[in-house]
Parts: structure tokens; sequence; C-alpha cells
């Protein structure tokens, strides 16, 4: 999916949200800032494989989306904490749902190869 398709007015709604949380690393994102604010250096060692870049275009995207706040307080050296807006907050509330259904398929897929239900996260 492109990301133009996070601004297309003429997709339906399951499409629109997809498009926010598309990629890699934003839903986990979202999962950690859900447990609060966090700073990128944070963000990126509960992430490992999480290049910097990626990180930083991420958060951009996701901040334009108005799913995050980035706030930088004036001190030395800068200090960048990122946290949910209450829109994030309730995309997040609403995969809640799609989350246990996801844990419940990979319990299924686990009892099916015989190697015991999957690890929680």
């Amino acid at each position: 999916m492109t990301r133009s398709r996070a601004q297309d007015l003429n997709v339906c709604g399951v499409t629109a949200a997809v498009a926010v949380i598309d990629g890699k690393w934003k839903t986990a994102l979202l999962w950690l800032l859900e447990q609060g604010p966090r700073r990128p250096g944070e963000l990126r060692r509960s992430l490992p494989g999480l290049r910097e870049k990626v990180l930083t275009q991420a958060l951009r995207e996701m901040e334009t989306d108005g799913l995050v706040h980035r706030e930088v307080h004036d001190v030395v050296p800068p200090k960048t904490e990122y946290s949910l807006t209450p829109f994030g907050q309730e995309l997040a509330d609403a995969l809640a749902p799609l989350s246990e259904w996801g844990h419940r398929r990979l319990e299924k897929l686990a009892a099916a190869s015989g190697s015991g239900p999957a690890p929680a996260a």
C-alpha cells in the first residue's frame, strides 16, 4: 500500500485505517507508545532491527497522521519525547480486538503444529 492511500478520501474506512499503520514498525511503535511517552532511543532499543532513519520516518508519518505528539524539551542536550494523541489512543483501542483475534489465530496454529501455545505479546 502506498503512503498516498493515507490521504485518499475515496477509499473504504478499513483501507484508510490500514494506510496509517502500514509498514513493519508502526503497529509496534503504537503498542509501545500506548504504554506511555518514550524517547526515540528507548523506542529503538525496544525494537531490535529498527534503524534510526526508519524510526524517524515512521514517527514523522504518525505525527502527520495525528497519531503521535512530538514534544521537544528546551534542555541541553535537547530531549524529545513521543506520546500518543487521543486520536492515536482511539486507533490503539480499535486495534485491540484485532490483536486478540491474532493471538487466538497464533494459538490455533501452534496447536495444529503440536508446538503448544504461542507466547503472548
